[in-house]
């Protein structure tokens, strides 16, 4: 969830606040992992991503004014990459580049706004440059193995999943995902997870062919109570998912489907990812809109 279910939050959080207790099947094998506070005080966080240099990059958003990308380093210190961001969504890295989304605002997905982009910005010599162009509310972010970006969009008439490929043209792949937001790539799998519809589900592609038949897992409680944000594929396997609203973090086995909550006490968490250089890459990082970086620890 960027910017888009970020405007929709706060009216939500009072009448949902009764119904947050978490719903999705718990068992022996899911017990709950640790949580605690990297840094905080920036402002709404939408999604992380680490550098391969020692550094995570989160998107910094902001209601009234541009946002920025970040910097953390492992002992909790920040700094700024980039300034003046109009509404960052998604990052990924991929060798030197960092891919990033702008634009990604309600107002631009309510209103069919196709300002949006995807830049990159050189990690060696910090050089920003636009990659694509003309996106509506580019929210989630993941890169294939051959090179094409697939970005989602989570409000408007036609949210769902867009691809820019590897010679940059942009094309929709599909429109029947509902309000498509996280979305991870892994195993030969695109997994893409819905915000506000009733009903909670993970969405399963082809990879190699992303527009035909495909496979959805029912999560657990009811999609506008929980508001699931951005995930990402573990070297297990599987499906680790934020859940913004529920203020938790859903294991989801895509075999058999099966789903646990591994970690709760994360209010407003918008993305979650494995750690890289320089942090603990068997614990999970999460974002969240209350401006705070959390480590997630196997307990």
């Amino acid at each position: 969830m960027k910017v888009g279910a970020a405007a929709v939050v706060a009216g939500l959080v009072l009448a949902a606040s009764a119904a947050l207790a978490p719903t999705a099947e718990a068992s022996s094998s899911c017990a709950p992992w640790s949580v605690s506070t990297v840094a905080s005080g920036f402002g709404m966080l939408e999604n992380l991503e680490f550098d391969g240099r020692g550094s995570m990059i989160v998107s910094e958003t902001s209601p009234i004014g541009p946002g920025a990308l970040r910097t953390v380093a492992p002992n909790g210190d920040r700094g700024t990459l980039v300034a003046d961001v109009d509404s960052p969504g998604g990052l990924v890295a991929h060798d030197d580049t960092l891919y990033f989304t702008t634009g990604n605002s309600a107002a631009a997905g309510l209103l069919d706004t196709r300002t949006g982009t995807v830049d990159t910005i050189d990690l060696g010599t910090g050089t920003r440059s636009t990659y694509a162009s003309g996106l509506p509310m580019p929210n989630g972010l993941a890169r294939s193995e051959s090179g094409d970006l697939f970005t989602t969009r989570n409000l408007g008439s036609s949210s769902g999943l867009t691809r820019v490929a590897v010679d940059r043209s942009v094309s929709t792949v599909r429109t029947d995902l509902g309000s498509a937001n996280g979305i991870g790539i892994g195993g030969g799998k695109i997994y893409v997870a819905n915000t506000f519809d009733l009903e909670t589900t993970l969405t399963v592609l082809d990879e190699k062919n992303p527009s035909g038949p495909f496979a959805r897992i029912r999560i657990d409680g009811v999609g506008t109570l929980a508001m699931s944000d951005d995930l990402t594929v573990g070297d297990d396997g599987s499906i680790y998912l934020a859940q913004n609203l529920a203020g938790r973090v859903v294991r989801i086995d895509p075999e058999s489907g099966g789903t646990c909550v591994i970690a709760t006490g994360v209010p407003l968490t918008s993305s979650v990812a494995f750690g890289g250089v320089g942090f603990d890459e068997t614990a999970l990082y999460a974002t969240s809109f209350d401006g705070t970086v959390r480590k997630l620890a196997r307990s």
